[in-house]
C-alpha cells in the first residue's frame, strides 16, 4: 500500500506506540488524525496531526470521531484501534474488580466501538483497513496479568471474527501482537527487565513496513 495521502485515524495516538505510529505515518505522507481524552490538544503533537478529543469507551464519541473525519476528508483509509490500559501484576484473588471492568472497557469495548463506528463508512466507500493493536499476551497469557491477558484474548477473537465478516466487503483487518515496549504504559509498575523491552518507534516502523507490502500479514507478531 502506498501511504501517501492516506487518511489514518489512531485511537490513543498522543503517546507511546500510538504517537510513534502517528509520526511514522506522517513521514510516509499520510494525513493523520488522533484521539485521546485530554482536555486540550497535547503540546507534544506534530502540527500536521489533527487531534480530536474522544473516549474509546463511549460509543457515541467513537461514532462522532468517525463522522468528523469523514466530513473533513470524505474517507477513512486506515483506522487503528490502539488505545489500551493495563493493571499492576497481581494474583487473581487480589484484583480490584472495578478496575478490571475498566481494563475490559478500554481494551475490548474500545476496539469493538471503534471498529463498529468505522465499519459503516468503509462499507459505503467499499475499501479500508482496520488495524487492532493487541498484544503477544493474546497468545501467551500471564498468570499475574489475568485481566489484561483476558482482554487481549477477547480482542484477538473479535479481530478474527471481524476479518471473516469484512473480507467480502474489500475491508482488511490486521491484528498486531507486540511484546513489551518501553512506554509509559506500565506507570510505576515497570517490569524488572523493562530496559530490554522494545523501542515503540521500531515497532511502529514494523507496522508501517507491513502495510507497505503487496500482501500485508494479517497477524503480525512483533517480539524484537
Amino acid at each position: 500500500m502506498d501511504l501517501k495521502d492516506k487518511i489514518v485515524v489512531i485511537t490513543g495516538g498522543t503517546k507511546g506506540l500510538g504517537k510513534a505510529m502517528a509520526f511514522c505515518f506522517l513521514k510516509n505522507g499520510s494525513k493523520v488524525v488522533v484521539c485521546s481524552q485530554e482536555g486540550n490538544r497535547p503540546e507534544n503533537l506534530e502540527e500536521e496531526i489533527l487531534w480530536i478529543k474522544a473516549n474509546v469507551t463511549k460509543e457515541n464519541e467513537m461514532k462522532d470521531l468517525a463522522e468528523k473525519v469523514i466530513r473533513k476528508f470524505e474517507k477513512i483509509d486506515i483506522w487503528i484501534n490502539n488505545a489500551g490500559i493495563s493493571m499492576g501484576h497481581m494474583p487473581i484473588e487480589e484484583i480490584d474488580s472495578v478496575f478490571a471492568h475498566e481494563v475490559m472497557e478500554v481494551n475490548f469495548f474500545g476496539t469493538f466501538f471503534g471498529s463498529r463506528s468505522v465499519m459503516k463508512h468503509m462499507k459505503k466507500q467499499k475499501f479500508g483497513t482496520i488495524i487492532n493493536i493487541i498484544s503477544s499476551r493474546a497468545f501467551d497469557p500471564s498468570p499475574v496479568s489475568a485481566v489484561y491477558s483476558s482482554s487481549k484474548w477477547a480482542v484477538r477473537g473479535f479481530t478474527d471474527l471481524l476479518r471473516n465478516i469484512l473480507g467480502k466487503e474489500n475491508i482488511s483487518v490486521i491484528g498486531i501482537y507486540p511484546a513489551g515496549m518501553r512506554t509509559n504504559f506500565y506507570g510505576k509498575d515497570e517490569p524488572t527487565n523493562y530496559k530490554n523491552y522494545m523501542d515503540p518507534n521500531d515497532v511502529a516502523e514494523k507496522i508501517i513496513d507491513n502495510l507497505k507490502k503487496e500482501t500485508p500479514e494479517e497477524e503480525l507478531i512483533i517480539k524484537e
